[in-house]
């Protein structure tokens, strides 16, 4: 990829949802770890949570430690862009990003969610249009 705009396939993509692979640096290792997940795109906004626990996940704690990782695309478009996270923690801005999801999932234990699921804003480079503008927490 050139430039500072996506491919438009791989916006299509990024504009769906759906799973995908990430690769984190280990908080402790430094070494890359490559998980599948599944993101969600909610109001142009790239978001990754997961089932409620009140484990923490070592993908959120990778993250915390080194908040540039790389989004893998690995369906009908496949493409490694590079990201950055946002470990969302603060409660109105999960209760808004999580009540999303919960749809997406059709679950109904959204304050379940709010008190225990990972979640994190992707920033990816060049997205021109998609992640980039900032977002202010709620």
């Amino acid at each position: 990829m050139s430039g500072s705009r996506l491919d438009e396939r791989v916006q299509g993509a990024l504009a769906r949802g759906g799973v995908i692979d990430i690769t984190t640096l280990g908080r402790q290792t430094g070494r890359p770890r490559r998980i599948e997940i599944v993101f969600h795109n909610i109001d142009g906004g790239i978001y990754i949570s997961g089932i409620p626990s009140p484990a923490r996940r070592a993908w959120l704690a990778n993250l915390e430690a080194h908040p540039e990782f790389t989004v893998h695309l690995k369906g009908a478009v496949r493409a490694d862009l590079p990201a950055k996270a946002r470990i969302i923690d603060g409660e109105a801005e999960r209760r808004r990003v999580l009540a999303s999801v919960a749809r997406n999932w059709k679950r109904k234990d959204l304050e379940t969610m709010v008190r225990q699921s990972p979640l994190i804003e992707v920033t990816l480079d060049g997205a021109d249009g998609q992640t980039d503008h900032p977002r202010t927490p709620a």
